[in-house]
Order: structure tokens, then sequence, then C-alpha cells
């Protein structure tokens, strides 16, 4: 049906190039857009017209055609108006071009086809706000039906393989990116006004680096060497603070070759900061006033919605130790257990599982915290002083051994964001990353290698320093209301349909 149907509207488009009428135009100039006339003339009577022209353009969204009246539903960027179209009208100031002007209107234009319209105002007696079409032009004949049915679950698959196509009909997709957007530029101009500056770091790196992540590997044929897509920008964003730079930041795409699921994408985009002579408690600061300073300016409000769940993001937000909030969740008191094996059973007999895996009582801790805490932080709270373990970028605590100065943000049981006072000890850096190493060479596919010239560069001596990482899809799935990663990606990768070839 679908081929019968793209054969029928090519045989259109042959018959507007035959009356001469270009059915892909080379553009057109408009005055205004949908949202700023329904905006303009909000307050206009039903039945009465304004006498001024205005050119709009846009797709057609869906078609009522009557005997000499024709009433389109015209959708830009913006929103949608109606196009009011009558045949003595439009005869009247197309005629000398084209004399069947109407019927051809009529025969030869699709819902999805890309019109330009020439007009004035007017309000319908039935009080629908119209351009009262003098003019037309065909700017783009579309060749392929608009989706009778594109809402729901049976769908969704498609929508994201077809995006452009759930664009076109789905104005809260549209809306989506358009907040996306705003909070990217937002956090960008925040930190360009605090006198951060952003600088691009390399994609391709020789040495993956930065954190606990399986990465894409590639191959540079004129180099001849192996390399691997970046799982972070923390080491290089380091160095330029070796280097004197003060305030930095990158905001771009990280790549981990790892699952997919609602929360993650092997491709994502992140923002991550380094300020010198600060620590993670000002990150802390920054954090908090990042996220509601965009929040407020794309939403108006730090009181959102997510999932039914009322999120509250009105600072202060709650800061507690990882071992004080498992405590309070699971009973377990990790300060209290002298032996890995002390630690285990108490862990095993309050009911957490896949415990044996852990080699250390910082691992247990953290194992607790993701079974039993996690999840249950709604409101935005601040984790703080995590296992050593598990931070081998982290500058160790000032005042509690086996703990480093680290903070997580989680929001709707989800990690938001990622912070350090950073390790600026080259010694001690080496030494955590070779056990690192150790543990690459044991099996293990998310631990990473010894970057040598990373250490080299701590070796010239690095400032004291905060570092902070955002991630970008998670804050913006918040703040538009998206249960999955792939619903704030403009373009997820997917697995090819059956029969279909293999994306490249």
């Amino acid at each position: 049906m679908s081929e019968e149907l793209r054969a029928t509207r090519i045989e259109k488009a042959e018959q507007l190039k035959q009356l001469g009428m270009n059915p892909y135009a080379y553009g057109w100039k408009s005055t205004h857009h949908a949202a700023e006339l329904q905006a303009k003339f909000a307050e206009l009577p039903s039945g009465e017209e304004v006498e001024i022209e205005v050119a709009i353009a846009g797709r057609i969204m869906a078609r009522r055609v009557f005997g000499k009246l024709a009433f389109f539903t015209l959708q830009d960027e913006t929103g949608s108006i109606q196009l009011y179209l009558e045949k003595k009208r439009i005869q009247e100031h197309m005629g000398s071009e084209d004399a069947e002007a109407f019927e051809h209107l009529k025969q030869l234009t699709d819902a999805g086809d890309i019109l330009g319209a020439k007009g004035t105002i007017k309000r319908t007696e039935k009080g629908e706000l119209s351009v009262y079409v003098q003019e037309y032009t065909m700017l783009t004949k579309s060749l392929l039906p608009l989706p009778d049915k594109w809402h729901g679950l049976t769908d969704v698959a498609k929508r994201y393989r077809q995006r452009y196509v759930d664009l076109i009909v789905n104005p809260e997709v549209r809306d989506a990116f358009r907040k996306r957007a705003l909070v990217t530029a937002g956090m960008r101009r925040y930190l360009d006004q605090r006198g951060f500056i952003e600088i691009e770091t390399p994609v391709l790196n020789s040495e993956a680096g930065g954190a606990d992540a399986r990465p894409f590997v590639t191959y540079h044929n004129t180099l001849e060497m192996e390399l691997y897509l970046r799982i972070a920008t923390e080491l290089h964003l380091k160095r330029l603070i070796v280097g004197g730079f003060e305030k930095v930041f990158e905001l771009g795409r990280i790549f981990r070759n790892e699952g997919i699921s609602t929360r993650h994408n092997p491709e994502f985009t992140s923002i991550e900061v380094y300020q010198a002579y600060a620590d993670y408690s000002d990150m802390m600061d920054l954090t908090e006033a990042l996220i509601t300073t965009v929040t407020q300016e794309v939403l108006g409000s730090l009181k959102i919605t997510y999932q039914d769940q009322e999120i509250d993001l009105t600072p202060p937000w709650r800061r507690v130790t990882m071992h004080d909030v498992v405590k309070e969740k699971s009973g377990l008191d990790f300060t209290q257990f002298a032996t890995v094996e002390e630690a285990k059973a108490a862990a095993k007999q309050a009911g957490l599982h896949d415990i044996d895996k852990c080699e250390s009582i910082g691992r247990i801790l953290n194992e607790a915290f993701e079974q039993t805490v996690e999840e249950t932080l709604i409101q935005p709270t601040f984790i703080l002083d995590y296992p050593v373990e598990i931070s081998p970028l982290a500058k160790p605590h000032r005042s509690k051994p086996g703990l480093v100065e680290r903070f997580e943000l989680f929001i709707v049981g989800r990690e938001t964001a990622n912070s350090f006072s950073e390790l600026t000890d080259p010694l001690d850096q080496r030494d955590r990353l070779e056990a690192q190493a150790a543990r690459k060479a044991a099996g293990d596919l998310e631990a990473q290698g010894v970057d040598e010239d990373f250490l080299t560069a701590l070796e010239y001596g690095m400032p004291p320093t905060g570092g902070l990482g955002i991630g970008i899809d998670r804050l913006v799935m918040l703040l538009t209301n998206s249960p999955s990663i792939r619903d704030v990606i403009a373009f997820p990768l997917l697995k090819p349909e059956k029969g279909e070839p293999e994306e490249t």
C-alpha cells in the first residue's frame, strides 16, 4: 500500500513540474511563525479579518477539502496554524499565473507536503485563527505519507529509528530537544560568566583513562596504532590545569562499550569541569548552583514532576556520607568491621547478594550502597566520602583513613554528577593506576592501564583542584520527564531491523 501511495505522489510531483510549479523549491521568505501569529492575534474576535499580509511556511499536517473551500493545518517549528483556502480568493490573486490554482491545490497536495502561503489574518466563525490565503507555493512534495498512528509502546523502536518522523508528528519530542539545547547553552553561559573556558580534548586516545569503563577500540591506519575512543575527558583537562589554566571545562561526547538500558547509552554526553585551588566542597556548591540556574532558566521553576514523583530542586540539597546513609538504610555500620570476612558475613546476614566478589571492606560498603540506598534517593542528595578502592583519581580524605574526598549527586535514584578533590600526588596516583592495570591484566574489562604521559604531567605539579562531571543526558531526562535515555538522544544507535543492512 505504501508503495502505491508513493507512486501516486511521485506522479503528482511530475504533474507539478509539467504545470511549471517546481515541487522542490529553492527558498521562501516568511514574515512570521505560527506561534508568533497565535500570540499576536489571540484576542481577535471570531469572524474578523486583519488586513495585514503575512507569509508563512510549514508542513501540511491535515487537510479538509470541500467544493470551493479547503482548510489545511500547517505546522512549522513553533507550532501550527490553519490555512483558510477559498477558491475565489486564490483564483483572484493567482489567476494570471495559474488559472486552476485552487484545483491544483486540492488535487496535487497531500498531508506531509511543505507549503508556503501568503494572505491576511482571519479568525473563522468557529473561532479558528487562520491565514486567509491569497497565494501559495509548493516548497517540497512529500513522497511518503505521515503515519496515522504513531503513539504507543508498539511504535517506540520505530520512533527512535525514524526520529525525523517522530519529530514531525510529536511536538513534545521537539520540545524535549529544544530544552536539551537550552540546558547545554545555559551551562556554557553560566561557566563562561564565571571565568571558565571550554577547551576541546581528543576523542582518540592511545590509553583509555579517567573512568572504570570498557572502551571502544579503533585503529589509525597512517600511524599504525590501536586507539581508544575516550571514556572520559578528565585526564586531558587535568593536563590543562597542570599547564596553567585555572578554570576549564568541556561539554562533549563520551564512548563506553557497555550495556544499553533506559539509563545507559554507550554514546553519551557529559560536561566535566576543573577548577584549580578548589576542592570537592567547592564543587558541591558549583553543582548545586549550575543545575538550579539552568533548571530555573529552562523550566521557570525548581519544583518539577518526574514520572509522578514531585522533585524539589530548591537548595540547599541534602549532604550525607556513604557510611551514614548505608547505616541508615541497612543497619550496617562498616566502621565497626575489622576484617573483610566480618563485613561479608554481616552483609550477607542483612540480605545483600554478590558479596563474595568484593575483596575489601570498601567494595562491600559500595555494594551495600548500590543495593539498599541508591534507588531510594529521590530528592537531590549528595553522597560523600567514597572508599579509596573505587576512586582511583580522588585525593585521600583529609581526616578519614580509607576514604577519599568524593561525592556523587543522586536524583530520582540515578547518579547525575560525580566529583573529587583531585589526586595531585603523582606517586600515589601511579600506585593506584598500577593497581588498576593489574586488575585489567587479570581480566577486568572495565579497568584501565597506566597513562604514563598523564603521570609525567602530574610530576610537573598540579595545583589543588576540584573536578566535576555531570551527565547531560540524565539531567535532560529529569528536566523533560523522559523515562528513557533514548528519549533525549536525537539518534540513538539501534540494532538493524531484519532485512536491513548493518548501520555504518
